[in-house]
């Protein structure tokens, strides 16, 4: 009644020196305070009626004390509500707020505040909802892949180390529908699941923090804590999660969620809580700082198939139905979304004719005329896209549909193509423009849109994902279309296609024979890509005058014999790409294609470069590596390319000579020192006019480098991680030999039928001594290959230092006369400290690998050993006469072991064991009867390789160890 009373009280006193002020403004303000009074007034009334539904709650002393305040001001509130009614008619326009002081509206306003944030803790403390809600949704008992996902998560979920958790995959893999299992799991738990309640939100692609909140305010039972601003509401839901320990779910979240700003406590702040969400970005992971990263990847084949028949029932399995049906799961590549959607559209098919013409339209990747699987599996792959920032990165994932279904994509390739069409910057150098291609392509990895190919440096995309974006591609409107007849079996070419407006054309690896031979209205064709069309012999001169706008053309892998000179009018191109044409033996003068950049004859039978070569001004990248006729280079050539940054000549016939020492009219060694911008070379060199290389300071500048020495050869050897700067000596005598610069500046040294071996070993090693050469820090792969030189120390000389320190992967193969690595570490100082790889096959006399315990007392970081074809290995480590103790593990990391055709080998170790080996290939090893595997150590194996006969007759120190691996054997 105070309240009332001050107020009435002050608005006779001062009604008529506030008349005037409050008809201009005051009557609109004190309306307002008065509206948002019963405003709020209305809300804590009902806050009242729910604190006194609470049943015990409100014998509380706190809530009686509450209810009682909240009585008083109700009362206060409807005094003024009867005053403002009894005024109606007069003070200007009948309202009493005309002279109503706003400063004990806004006492009263502070006051039913108060009360309503005292009412929110009261019902926070006090409503405990089920630990967690049932969520409909489907099985995953038949998928092994998923169940195991779900037994790592429930693992995660306990592990006191793991506060955040992020499950990521491409649309329609079933994140949503593994999650809904965990929760539904969580529910069933007994009493000692970690949390007292799981809380599930569904996010979706626009970000709506308030939307958010309200699921989570539902979840407590706390609706009408929603009325407030979202930095309110935010603090009442932080002030009841703190609270509790609870899981908060997020899922489909497409951007990172600030914590704070949604009112979650910080899991590593509050320890009782952890969170899960679920995206189709990995970099959305990232950013909400996942501890753990959950990949979820597309079913395998058998379970694809039983999900298919789950969903098409009995009609998949009919004798007469089953290839069909077959054939469409298979078309679904394991795509949960895509194989539920085409399982339930034809269930209760049984007639042939359906399922025929539904394999052909999923094959032709278009969507196919049933309600479902444009909705429900094609636009939601398209919210990805959708995503993507930018329109360069949209086009260079669009771009990648041009290839076939299933197909791995060169990425030095697609960056080429990405080049040349205008999506990277053509002002960066080559390097940062592979840098920028590769972090385009991880970008799209993290959104899914592209996986890892089958072979190194490759890229592929799911089949379903390149159907949606030949879909795409069909429905823009910006002129974008693209004509994909790739990997299909085409014998020949649709002019009628063709003539359509397109901007793009794919017709790779084919079956064409040949081209029409005038020309075709393919004007704003950008690219035209016929790689991979072995019967085609021919390009008639008239097909190309259509494709005036080409800026990529890929002939590859045809049997052309020469190009067309209507090709010289394509003014546009920037990427001519001729790799493994087999036939092609000459080319026409390129000289005006001024815009080219880029030129890739590798592996054709060219014998000398094109008139007019010298006139690319802008090449960039020429690529002549397997030119096994390509000897004539006329002088000048490669030095007027002057914006030259690659220049690959890998396994070419040409020999690059010093100026003087070559035939009259050559190019020389010398004339590369031109090419300013050059950054990338790989070239052979004429081993008899071989230049002094520690004298040649531009090759300083460069980022790669090959250089091959001495004779030709096809013998593929094992490349390593460090062959970025390679020098490759073959054939040489290297008695007398200055190499320094080598093995200086070469990240990777290859010596391949090298006599004098053991002569230069020495010299390295008496110059280290005498001079301030010092260690060779930059090496850090070394092959020695077909070799019968020694390589213990003559003349009692070994180096005092480890001359090798960096070194991170040896391969020995056909060393005829080595006993021993240790030969050459002690020849060289070496302590293999930073040794990951060891690879050893066909050293006859090797007794053993290395000695320990001397001046190598461990080799900490060696992870892979593989021996192999080694007669007399009877041993692969011994200790040293020097060892004294058994410290640590020899090999704490060893990763993987790989054992073949040793028939003499019959101990690993005499006294070690191996912690943490994980792979273990055994074979034509009979004698080989004890592993070096503890109980303890068997928690790492991970998978072991060999004969049954080998494992069968293996002895065991404990029979638990066996039984503890046999899970892990394969025969």
């Amino acid at each position: 009644m105070e309240l009332v009373t001050s107020v009435l009280g002050s608005l006779l006193a001062d009604v008529g020196r506030h008349l005037y002020g409050f008809i201009s403004s005051g009557i609109r303000n004190s309306r307002l305070y008065f509206n948002d009074l019963e405003k709020e007034m209305k809300l804590l009334t009902d806050l009242r009626n729910n604190v006194e539904m609470e049943g015990e709650l409100v014998t509380i002393i706190e809530a009686t004390e509450w209810l009682k305040q909240v009585e008083g001001i109700e009362h206060e509130v409807s005094l003024i509500q009867e005053a403002v009614a009894a005024n109606h008619e007069k003070c200007c326009g009948g309202f009493l707020n005309c002279c109503l002081h706003r400063r004990q509206l806004a006492k009263g306003f502070k006051e039913v505040k108060r009360l309503e944030e005292e009412g929110f803790s009261l019902l926070a403390a006090n409503r405990i909802p089920k630990s967690a809600e049932y969520i409909p949704t489907a099985p995953i008992e038949d998928q092994a892949t998923a169940t195991q996902n779900l037994a790592k998560i429930m693992n995660l979920l306990n592990d006191d180390g793991v506060r955040r958790i992020g499950v990521w995959g491409m649309g329609g893999v079933g994140k949503t529908t593994l999650i809904k299992n965990l929760n539904n799991k969580l529910r069933n738990a007994s009493s000692a699941q970690p949390f007292r309640i799981v809380i599930w939100v569904t996010v979706s692609q626009e970000l709506d923090l308030k939307k958010i909140q309200t699921q989570i305010a539902e979840r407590l039972d706390l609706g009408l804590i929603m009325n407030g601003s979202n930095r309110t509401v935010a603090g009442r839901l932080f002030q009841r999660l703190e609270q509790e320990k609870f899981l908060l779910i997020l899922d489909d979240v497409w951007e990172g969620i600030d914590l704070d700003a949604l009112g979650v406590p910080q899991p590593e702040v509050h320890a009782g809580c952890k969170i899960i969400l679920t995206s189709r970005r990995f970099d959305v992971c990232r950013e909400m700082k996942t501890d753990i990263e959950v990949k979820m990847d597309v079913l395998n084949h058998e379970e694809a198939w039983k999900l298919f028949c789950q969903n098409a029932g009995e009609v998949a399995t009919l004798k007469h139905i089953k290839p069909l049906a077959a054939g469409v799961a298979g078309e679904c590549a394991g795509l949960p979304l895509a194989i539920i959607i085409m399982g339930t559209s034809m269930r209760g098919k049984t007639r042939v004719e359906l399922w025929k013409d539904a394999l052909n339209e999923l094959r032709r990747s278009v969507p196919y005329n049933i309600e479902g699987i444009e909705d429900k599996v094609y636009k939601p792959l398209k919210w990805s896209y959708d995503s993507l920032q930018g329109e360069s990165i949209k086009s260079c994932f669009l771009y990648c549909s041009l290839f076939p279904e299933d197909f791995s994509i060169q990425i030095s390739e697609l960056v080429q193509c990405w080049l040349a069409e205008g999506f990277i910057n053509e002002q960066q150098n080559c390097e940062d423009v592979k840098n920028r291609g590769i972090a385009l392509i991880e970008n799209l990895k993290d959104c899914c849109l592209l996986e890892h190919g089958d072979h190194k440096d490759t890229v592929k995309m799911h089949d379903v994902v390149r159907d949606v974006a030949k879909w795409i591609a069909s429905t823009l409107e910006d002129g974008s279309k693209s004509l994909v007849e790739s990997g299909v079996g085409l014998g020949q070419v649709s002019e009628v296609e063709l003539s359509k407006p397109l901007k793009r054309v794919s017709f790779m690896f084919n079956k064409i024979t040949r081209l029409p031979e005038h020309a075709i209205g393919c004007s704003e064709a950008s690219t035209l890509l016929l790689q991979g069309n072995l019967p085609l012999q021919e390009v008639p001169e008239g097909f190309l005058l259509g494709f005036q706008a080409l800026r990529v053309l890929n002939m590859s892998g045809t049997q052309i014999q020469r190009l067309p000179s209507s090709i010289l009018q394509l003014a546009q191109l920037r990427a001519l790409l001729l790799k493994g044409c087999l036939r092609l033996v000459e080319l026409p003068p390129l000289g005006s294609l001024c815009r080219l950049q880029v030129l890739d004859c590798s592996a054709t039978l060219i014998n000398e470069l094109p008139e007019g070569m010298e006139q690319l001004k802008k090449l960039r990248e020429l690529n002549l590596s397997r030119t096994i006729h390509l000897k004539t280079i006329q002088a000048e050539v490669i030095a007027g390319l002057s914006s030259l940054e690659v220049l690959d000549m890998t396994d070419s016939e040409y020999k690059w000579g010093v100026k003087g020492k070559v035939e009259e009219g050559q190019a020389s060694f010398e004339e590369l020192e031109c090419l300013e911008k050059l950054i990338d070379l790989s070239i052979r060199l004429e081993s008899t006019s071989c230049p002094a290389l520690e004298d040649v300071n531009w090759m300083n500048k460069l980022n790669r480098f090959l250089f091959h020495m001495g004779s030709t050869t096809h013998e593929i050897h094992k490349e390593t991680e460090h062959d970025g700067r390679q020098v490759i000596l073959r054939g040489l005598d290297l008695s007398g030999k200055q190499i320094g610069w080598s093995i200086t500046n070469a990240s990777s040294l290859l010596l391949d039928r090298c006599k004098g071996l053991d002569h230069l070993l020495e010299a390295i090693t008496i110059k280290s001594m005498k001079s301030a050469v010092g260690c060779f820090s930059c090496l850090k792969a070394l092959t020695i290959m077909n070799s019968g030189s020694r390589l213990r120390p003559t003349g009692g000389y070994g180096a005092r230092c480890d001359l090798l320190p960096n070194l991170e992967e040896i391969h020995l193969c056909g060393l005829t006369r080595l006993v021993t690595i240790s030969e050459l570490t002690s020849q060289l100082g070496l302590r293999f400290s930073k040794l990951r790889v060891m690879e050893v096959t066909w050293c006859p006399k090797l007794k053993y690998l290395l000695s320990y315990g001397g001046f190598i007392r461990t080799l900490k970081n060696l992870e892979e050993i593989k021996v192999r074809s080694c007669n007399n290995l009877d041993e692969l480590f011994i200790p040293s006469s020097r060892r004294t103790s058994a410290p640590e593990p020899v090999l704490p990391k060893l990763r993987v072991m790989e054992l073949d055709n040793l028939p003499k080998l019959t101990s690993l170790f005499r006294e070690e064991s191996l912690p943490q080996l994980e792979k273990l290939v055994v074979t034509e090893c009979n004698l080989l009867k004890k592993l070096p595997i503890t109980l303890q150590s068997a928690c790492s194996m991970k998978e072991i390789k060999g004969e049954v006969e080998w494992w069968n007759e293996l002895e065991w120190a404990d029979d638990a160890i066996r039984l503890s691996l046999q899970h892990h054997f394969n025969s």
